[in-house]
């Protein structure tokens, strides 16, 4: 069921918003959890090993289509809430079309170059095999990952969280179904777990094709979809770009992070393995409060409303202020309880390090709820440019100031907690000064 955020009360839209789509990212945490559970435990190390190292490749790839399909979603919600459904049409059509185009050549590159790409990122000769075998499968499948990445997207643009929720939830039960069939029942190990992946997104696209057939008629273009606009293909791919570029830098900068803890022994990677599980469920609902914000910002600016856009966006930070106080002290209060999830009783060295770290970041939980309400305000106003450029520094900083803080100052673990607060810092002397200045604008040009 689509959304006019145009009208209505602000918090419960947003707050009805951003509960299925915390749920949708908590859920995915878990089920992933569980598909490693479910291979490393019936095939055994190498074959974890193989599918974890096939990771980073997925992941990027993943990144980049969920980032497009959010840059062409931006548009589609400035779209809808200007009631412009007619434009609205061809920007859904043309992005499908470009999109199912772009998948499948990419698919095929990235099938050819498996051994290659694993190579590159050093991966061991024994579980080599296994990992290309694992990527070429799932790529196989990567056009399904599209289709569910672009209709979740469009759904939300239109103002629905909720079916996208459904259906990952419908795709995660499969996949784990289907893991338990191929690689317990029928063992076919590493290969079986791929082919669970891809079959399950592959049923997931096709319900939820038969949903928007039947309960989304504005989605319902029949010859329509075959309109193909490069005008509107070209803004769609500069919007998406950016929006893919930023999705990859995060990552990117975790994996640099990453790099300054593994030379520092068994413990440090262990604890560091567990604080950032923490920190990402602790941290989602701020990003899902933010996304709410860029959906209910842009199609109130598609409908001219300056000051509804005000009042959303101070809603979306008592939103953010409630959350983060309530998680701040959760984490701060059971650090220990929490550790002692991750880790055996003998590990006290691994709890000791991971609680120095929560207790000092939980104080700090306020800064990424400043940055991604403040993320989620230029991405509702299409302005995706300050959104990379910020992220580019937070990740910069971060790792810069992980090096010199661990390496060159000889610092414990909490450090890794202060070169957070050094990235969001860097963050916010970016972003403040331009929402200030972009806010100015707005507000001027609706006035006129």
């Amino acid at each position: 069921m689509t959304t006019d955020m145009t009208e209505g009360r602000i918090i419960p839209q947003l707050t009805e918003f951003t509960i299925p789509l915390v749920l949708g990212n908590l859920f995915q945490l878990t089920y992933n959890a569980a598909d490693s559970v479910i291979v490393g435990k019936f095939v055994g190390d190498d074959a974890l090993a193989a599918v974890g190292t096939a990771g980073p490749v997925m992941n990027m790839v993943i990144l980049f289509i969920s980032g497009m399909c959010m840059g062409a979603g931006i548009l589609m919600s400035t779209q809808y809430g200007a009631k412009k459904y007619d434009q609205l049409e061809r920007q859904i059509s043309t992005t499908m079309l470009g999109g199912l185009a772009f998948s499948a050549v990419v698919a095929v590159l990235l099938v050819l170059f498996a051994y290659p790409l694993l190579n590159l990122l050093q991966v061991p000769g024994d579980i080599i095999h296994s990992a290309a075998v694992y990527l070429r499968i799932v790529f196989v499948g990567l056009v399904f990952t599209f289709i569910y990445n672009f209709f979740s997207n469009t759904l939300r643009a239109l103002g629905d969280s909720k079916v996208p929720l459904y259906f990952l939830i419908i795709s995660a039960i499969l996949n784990v179904m289907l893991d338990l069939l191929f690689v317990v029942v029928m063992k076919w190990g590493v290969p079986g777990s791929a082919a669970a992946t891809v079959l399950s997104e592959a049923l997931c696209c096709l319900f939820c094709m038969i949903y928007i057939k039947r309960k989304i008629p504005i989605l319902c273009l029949g010859k329509k979809w075959k309109v193909f606009d490069i005008s509107i293909l070209w803004r769609t791919f500069t919007y998406g770009i950016t929006s893919a570029l930023q999705q990859m830098c995060i990552q990117l900068g975790k994996i640099c992070v990453q790099t300054v803890v593994n030379v520092q022994g068994v413990a440090f990677i262990a604890a560091f393995t567990a604080i950032n599980r923490v920190d990402d469920f602790a941290m989602t609902p701020q990003q899902n409060i933010a996304h709410a914000a860029t959906t209910f910002m842009a199609q109130n600016k598609g409908a001219g409303k300056i000051r509804r856009m005000k009042r959303g966006f101070l809603s979306s930070i008592i939103l953010q202020a409630v959350y983060t106080s309530v998680i701040a002290v959760v984490v701060f209060v059971l650090s220990r309880p929490i550790m002692q999830l991750f880790v055996s009783d003998g590990s006290e060295e691994v709890i000791r390090l991971g609680v120095s770290y929560l207790q000092l970041i939980a104080f700090m939980y306020f800064m990424p709820s400043a940055t991604n309400i403040i993320q989620g305000f230029f991405r509702g106003l299409g302005d995706l440019k300050v959104t990379l450029i910020s992220t580019i520094l937070n990740m910069s900083a971060r790792f810069l100031s992980a090096w010199l803080m661990i390496h060159v100052m000889g610092g414990g673990f909490e450090c890794l907690a202060w070169a957070n607060f050094v990235g969001w810092i860097a963050m916010l002397a970016f972003q403040v000064p331009m929402i200030l200045t972009r806010w100015r604008k707005e507000t001027e040009l609706f006035e006129k």
